[in-house]
């Protein structure tokens, strides 16, 4: 069993309450908009890191994060990238593979908004984790947690963290 932290749009932002769930966590995923390096690097200190970078991200975090990072962990395939769309609205650069090549989790980011969708005609679990950090619209901000075991998604929950500075 795999404990995996889901975080989005720190956009340069991370604190004690961020970092006090990634204590918890085995893996931390961050699907883009990370801004500042430093959020990234403060992570990986604590915990293995999956990441890709977002829209505003500058070319170091490009240097350093794909685009899309398409992996497997615990028989549970995942594609995260971050602006992919979401059932019914996926992105048109993502919109043709994801019917050839459906992950069994699909992660973006970008929206500022949490969502957790089942596509069910592509058979997945669209999440995303809404924005950590404090630049946006969103008035709070949230993270998402669940536990991958065996090729199955087990208590994913929402985290909600102090209302946006």
């Amino acid at each position: 069993m795999t404990k995996i932290l889901l975080l989005s749009d720190t956009h340069s932002y991370i604190d004690d309450q961020i970092l006090k769930f990634v204590k918890q966590a085995d893996e931390v995923w961050h699907a883009g908009d990370i801004g500042d390096l430093h959020v990234t690097d403060t992570i990986k200190k604590l915990k293995p890191l999956r990441a890709v970078f977002g829209n505003i991200d500058d070319k170091d975090a490009r240097a350093e994060f794909p685009l899309d990072n398409k992996f497997s962990l615990e028989d549970v395939s995942v594609w995260i990238t971050h602006i992919g769309g979401y059932p019914n609205k996926y992105n048109k650069r993502i919109k043709e593979e994801i019917k050839i090549n459906s992950p069994k989790i699909f992660i973006s980011g970008h929206s500022h908004i949490l969502k957790v969708q089942y596509d069910k005609k592509l058979n997945l679990l669209h999440l995303n984790p809404g924005a950590a950090g404090n630049h946006g619209f969103h008035k709070i901000r949230t993270m998402l947690r669940f536990e991958l075991e065996k090729g199955e998604i087990k208590n994913l929950e929402i985290i909600e963290l102090a209302t946006r500075g």
